[in-house]
Formats: C-alpha cells, sequence, structure tokens
C-alpha cells in the first residue's frame, strides 16, 4: 500500500535513516497521512548549535556525541539550543547540560512522575504499509546516515520496538493502544481485535493494567452498527474512536466521512455506546493542511470542529475527545505564528478552545497528539499559544496528554518538552494566559495524567500498587546499558 504518490515520494526522505538522530527532531517528520514541511532556516540553526554542544560537551564527558545525545545532559542541551534560537522558552541553562550529574539527578527525580499517554499506535504484523520501510533500507545499504546500523525492516514500527520506545525509553507509565481504519480492510493500522489483544499481552506482561485499548467505529460503512455492537461486547474496549474524515489513508477512495451531530446516523451508535457503560468517544480532528484542502475540498467540512458542540451538547453523559485539539496543522509554521501574534486564533485549535463557552458543555476534552510535537519542533511560541488557548478556554482539567508516537520515536522528547515548556510573560499578560508553572507543578501534572485517569476511572494506586514488573524490566534494561535510539519513523522533506 502506498498512501504518498510517487511524486511526493521523490520529495522525500526516510526520518530513520536521514532525519538528524539528536534528543529532539530538528525538522517536522511525517508519517504516509501528510507531506512533511522542509527544514526551516530556524530549525536548520537549532541543528547546527546542538551539533557543536554535543561535540563540546561530549568531548568534555568523554562522550561520543551519540552517546552524548543519550543522555540527560543531551536532551538538556537540545533545549539549550531551542532558547537560543527562539528566545527562552523552556526550563533549561547550559551549566545543567555541562553537569551529567545535575541532569541526571533532575531525571531521576521527574521519573516516577505519573504519565498516562492515551494517543500511541504501532503497525499490525501483516500490514501492507512497506513503502515506510523499502525505501530507507535502500538508502542505508547506500551508505546514508550510517548512525543507523540495522537493517530496515517493518519490525521497527510493530509490537517489540513500540513497548521499547513507550515503556522503556520513556517516562510513561500507563498508554492506551490507538489504531486507524480504512475503507480496504487490509488496511486497518490495527483490528479491534489486535488492539485488544495488544491490551491483553502487555498487562500481562506487566502484571499490571497499562495498556488501554481503543475499538473503533465507522459509520456508514455497510454493518458498521453491527460491528460495534459485537466490538463492546467480545473485546470490552476503554473507548471508542472514529474518523470523521471516513479513510484517512485512502483519501481519494475515502466513501464514508460522517459528522459527530448527524442524528440519523451516528446518534444510535451513542446510544449503544452509553448503555454498554462506555463514557469515552475519541474522534480525529484537524491534520488537514491547505495543501490536502486543495486535492479533497468535500473532505474539508468533517475535519474541522463544527460538529462537536452540538453533540456535546445532545450527549452529556458522553465525554467527546478531540484528538490532535482539532489542530488544523498549517504549512508554514512562521505564518501561523505570526497569525497567532496578531490575532491570538490557530486555526481550527482555537474554534474547539471556544466550545465549552459558546455551547455551555463541559464534556469536551482536547487531546494534545502532535500538538506538542509539530509546534515546539516548528514554532515552540505557536505551541505555548496553543497550550495556552486551550487551558484558557477548555479548563486545564480538560487538557489532557497524547503523543501519537512511535510515529514520532520514543515519546520522552515530548514529555521533556512540555515539562520545559512556560508561556512567555508578554504572551501571558497579551492574551490572558496562566502560567505552565514547573515540571511536576498542579498544571503539567493534570495534563500528564490526573485528567485522563478521572477520564477513563483509572485509580491510578489501586492499578499500580502491586509488584511492579515495570520498576523490575527497566532497572534491567538500565543496568544492560539503557539505549534510547533517538530514531523518528517516518518521512522529512528532502534539502
Amino acid at each position: 500500500m502506498r498512501l504518498l504518490s510517487q511524486d511526493q515520494l521523490d520529495r522525500v526522505l526516510p526520518a530513520e535513516t536521514h532525519a538528524f538522530p539528536g534528543p529532539i527532531p530538528t525538522q517536522i517528520v511525517s508519517s504516509d497521512e501528510f507531506l512533511p514541511l522542509p527544514q526551516t532556516e530556524r530549525q536548520r540553526e537549532v541543528e547546527a548549535r546542538l551539533k557543536a554542544l554535543g561535540n563540546e560537551l561530549g568531548r568534555r564527558q568523554g562522550l561520543s556525541r551519540r552517546a552524548f545525545f543519550k543522555s540527560a545532559a543531551g536532551m538538556a542541551a537540545a533545549f539549550v539550543a531551542m532558547n537560543e534560537v527562539y528566545g527562552r522558552l523552556f526550563d533549561t541553562t547550559r551549566a545543567e547540560a555541562a553537569d551529567p550529574a545535575r541532569s541526571d539527578e533532575r531525571a531521576k527525580a521527574l521519573a516516577g512522575q505519573f504519565i498516562m499517554d492515551t494517543h500511541t499506535h504501532f503497525q499490525k504484523d501483516d500490514t501492507r504499509m512497506m513503502t515506510f520501510v523499502n525505501m530507507r533500507e535502500v538508502l542505508r545499504k547506500l551508505g546514508w546516515n550510517p548512525e543507523i546500523d540495522h537493517p530496515q525492516t517493518i519490525e521497527d514500527l510493530k509490537f517489540d520496538s513500540y513497548f521499547k520506545e513507550i515503556f522503556l525509553d520513556s517516562d510513561t507509565k500507563v498508554a492506551l493502544i490507538s489504531s486507524a481504519p480504512s475503507d480496504v480492510p487490509d488496511d486497518w493500522v490495527l483490528t479491534n481485535e489486535q488492539t485488544a489483544a495488544a491490551r491483553a499481552r502487555v498487562n500481562a506482561r506487566l502484571g499490571a493494567r497499562r495498556l488501554l485499548s481503543h475499538s473503533m467505529m465507522t459509520p456508514g460503512h455497510p454493518g458498521w452498527l453491527e460491528a460495534l455492537e459485537q466490538a463492546v461486547v467480545d473485546f470490552k474496549p476503554d473507548s471508542i474512536k472514529g474518523y470523521t474524515i471516513g479513510d484517512n489513508y485512502h483519501k481519494n477512495l475515502s466513501h464514508y466521512p460522517w459528522h459527530l451531530d448527524d442524528e440519523k446516523l451516528v446518534y444510535p451508535a451513542y446510544e449503544r455506546i452509553s448503555k454498554a457503560g462506555i463514557r469515552n468517544v475519541c474522534v480525529h480532528k484537524g491534520i488537514f493542511p491547505e495543501a490536502l484542502d486543495r486535492r479533497f475540498p468535500n473532505l474539508r467540512p468533517y475535519c474541522d470542529v463544527r460538529d462537536v458542540g452540538k453533540a456535546a451538547q445532545d450527549w452529556p453523559q458522553l465525554n467527546f475527545i478531540i484528538y490532535h485539539s482539532g489542530y488544523r496543522m498549517p504549512f508554514d509554521p512562521t505564518e501561523a505564528e505570526a497569525h497567532f501574534e496578531k490575532t491570538g486564533r490557530i486555526e481550527w485549535l482555537t474554534d474547539l478552545a471556544d466550545i465549552p463557552g459558546k455551547y455551555g458543555v463541559s464534556n469536551v476534552y482536547a487531546d494534545l497528539g502532535q500538538v506538542v510535537a509539530w509546534t515546539l519542533i516548528a514554532a515552540p511560541r505557536l505551541g505555548a499559544g496553543a497550550l495556552g488557548s486551550l487551558i484558557k478556554g477548555m479548563g486545564v482539567d480538560h487538557v489532557i496528554w497524547g503523543s501519537d508516537a512511535v510515529w514520532t520515536g520514543s515519546p520522552q522528547w515530548q514529555i521533556e518538552g512540555l515539562r520545559r515548556l512556560e508561556i512567555p510573560e508578554d504572551m501571558q499578560k497579551r492574551h490572558g494566559f496562566a502560567p505552565l508553572g514547573p515540571a511536576d507543578g498542579p498544571v503539567k501534572t493534570a495534563i500528564f495524567g490526573e485528567n485522563v485517569a478521572k477520564l477513563y476511572g483509572y485509580d491510578r494506586h489501586a492499578e499500580l500498587g502491586r509488584p511492579d514488573r515495570l520498576a523490575e524490566l527497566k532497572k534491567e534494561y538500565e543496568r544492560l546499558g539503557a539505549d534510547r535510539s533517538n530514531v523518528r519513523y517516518g518521512y522529512v522533506a528532502k534539502g
């Protein structure tokens, strides 16, 4: 299966073999869903400064640059470089990056923070998405990016890599495995049965409920309502997820887009979901830049958040969790940042933040999947504005953590980005935003885990109070030489 056209594939390179493997990405990485943006001038400057810091500080600490970038000090250095280019947005200093004992102490102090990531993915064993890998292996054999020295296989996107990236290479304590449906049955990312099986496999291995799972609903498909009812009975999902765009991968074949507030088509599903005792309906929204709008203008009305408010009003017993916070994903992040500075608005994301006040509802939530990943790398002031907007409009208790990993590699760099991020004072004053506060303060603690735990009725003290196999695994992993790869999975733009 090929999701990008041949013309688009000619304009990209595999991230695994071509993106700079620093602690944080230094350019946008895409999945097969969309064409990545070219590296900006400021991103090139961040990369250059980070390489120089890695050489200098790694040498002082007796480490190769590659090894330094896998350390806590290397992570601190990445945000030093970001501050030098974008202005002081992140809580870090050169002193921290230069002192491994200091950076390690900070990392260990925060390692126990409760982080519940309800937006994660991996590929099924029989996936047809081989273009995600084939080009990378050709370039590896040609000698591109020798730092990636293992053969490229689809296994990098499968369960074992997922488990390592999420549970061993990040501070994530609980995750939710998600999927994406397709009008082509073979091209679902994971079937409902497979997400349930992954949940059972992880929880058995770790001896605790560390992984939750969705079942997908596909309104309009022949027999979809019966399939949903069967999934609820057979797999007992923790929540239901849908893509109002229909088929997000084969957009040219997407015959079944739908609206959340379609009383005739979708409301019967809400009734069945509610009767089954499931409270959370997760919905993919946004990630639909102007280039897609031009190609598929018929799908645009299904991708924004115009249908969220009425559905939330009509179904107060359900929670509507809007994935990606409806973020449209502008082609030019600099223009989007300038637009925000001028107007205080971010396309579609601010529309979502307005919904509680406009509709008088309290059952709409913003998932941060790709919002942190995209904005912190492309335009961190825009990222600060996005968080400020969501918190101001929806309340800090209605913003939840999601990373969209493993498409973006281990989520640890995103976790560190939010831990260190602060909304600049000028932005706080101009837009009436509250500060985000320290890494383990009440705002970030709520976003990282407490909010979503309440949504899912997850009592972490009871669930994780038994003998902790994850802690044992991580201890053994570190004893053997923990090795965060800093690999991203997907595509980057050429040149």
